[in-house]
């Protein structure tokens, strides 16, 4: 017979499943997140990933021909760059619901946020959870009303 104590555990790990599977979920989504940017007098268009590597240049007009090569290199960093800022911002608008509040994904992305600040030495739980932790299974829990 399930007591209370027992609900309150699988409870928990109802809880956690739903989390992973929201997880894999946004992990799916985020994969297929490109960001796509196209510099002036369209001499180059670049596709990027989520992660920011270039799946794809394409030179919609000749306009590159007239350009010097540095001109040209320029001008595909530069649009890389807005690419890649176009991917991350579509990642940010995937996950900001699931980040602590003031950690954004761009600044997780540059590597600017404190690991504590996502994952903290004594993490938010509920009262039984930590009561269990610190004192473990109450005596009579298999028997409590």
């Amino acid at each position: 017979m399930s007591t209370p104590y027992d609900q309150d555990i699988e409870g928990l790990l109802e809880l956690y499943r739903k989390q992973r599977e929201e997880a894999a979920e946004t992990r799916r989504r985020i994969n297929e997140v490109t960001g796509t940017a196209t510099a002036p007098r369209q001499t180059v268009k670049v596709t990027v990933g989520a992660q920011g590597d270039v799946t794809a240049i394409e030179f919609p007009t000749g306009a590159y021909h007239r350009m010097a090569p540095k001109e040209l290199a320029d001008a595909l960093l530069a649009t890389i760059r807005e690419a890649r800022a176009e991917a991350m911002e579509k990642v940010a608008e995937l996950t900001s619901l699931a980040l602590p509040p003031g950690v954004t994904v761009t600044d997780l992305l540059r590597g600017e946020v404190d690991p504590k600040a996502i994952l903290p030495d004594d993490p938010a739980m509920p009262d039984e959870v930590r009561d269990y932790i610190d004192n473990g299974r109450p005596e009579g829990a298999a028997g409590r009303p």
